[in-house]
């Protein structure tokens, strides 16, 4: 059976780190830190309201946990320079190994669709601008059933738009709590390690491939069982 490769988008193929240029002419030396900890409670609060059952959208947690920071960080953002921030949020770059990594496995034959956080229209117009939307035969979003990684209900969700089981089914990203989230539910995963700082959870379960660059996916999933 085709295997099919679920791409997670922020982190993984899209850098969420990639507002620093923005961020740098409006708050200078504090934009990386910033840029993390903006990152950071993003996905934070995304946790909460999965637990809570409390969903809303992930651009309503983008905006929230930005003005979080500019509190913590005592920035004094306007209203204009956080619209113009979430703006550039909207059209960040993707990874440089992304669209020669998705063209190469392409050409294998594997189905490749996008599985996201984000809306379904956030993320097709991010792919879009970033132009690799043409790769995924299909944007998979969590907003469909109103809740968040690393929930199991929306990896068998992925699944079922999908129409296969778990097996024949990667999920390939670079956040730990998502490759866990899909080991849960016995989907096989491939850990883009897009840092060399970032270490993995120490739990009991690994991910099944760990790799520096998307075209290595081609040798693994085909090596694998």
């Amino acid at each position: 059976m085709t295997q099919i490769l679920a791409f997670d988008i922020y982190g993984t193929l899209i850098d969420p780190h990639g507002i620093a240029v923005e961020l740098q002419q409006l708050i200078g030396e504090k934009a990386p830190e910033f840029s993390r900890r903006w990152r950071d409670k993003q996905l934070e609060y995304t946790f909460r309201r999965g637990l809570m059952r409390r969903y809303v959208d992930f651009s309503t947690c983008t905006r929230q946990a930005l003005d979080y920071c500019d509190t913590v960080f005592g920035t004094q953002l306007t209203g204009a320079n956080k619209q113009q921030l979430l703006k550039h949020y909207a059209s960040l770059p993707a990874f440089a190994d992304v669209e020669p990594g998705l063209e190469a496995l392409q050409q294998t034959g594997m189905q490749m669709v996008a599985f996201s956080n984000g809306t379904s229209e956030g993320v097709r117009g991010l792919l879009q601008q970033a132009g690799i939307l043409d790769f995924f035969a299909d944007v998979i979003s969590v907003d469909e059933i109103g809740s968040y990684k690393p929930d199991p209900a929306v990896y068998h969700h992925c699944l079922s738009r999908v129409g296969t089981n778990a097996e024949n089914c990667w999920l390939v990203s670079s956040n730990p709590f998502d490759i866990l989230g899909a080991a849960a539910v016995n989907m096989p995963t491939a850990w883009v390690r897009r840092d060399p700082a970032v270490a993995f959870d120490p739990w009991e379960t690994r991910p099944t491939a760990s790799i520096e660059q998307l075209t290595d996916l081609i040798s693994v999933v085909q090596n694998h069982g």
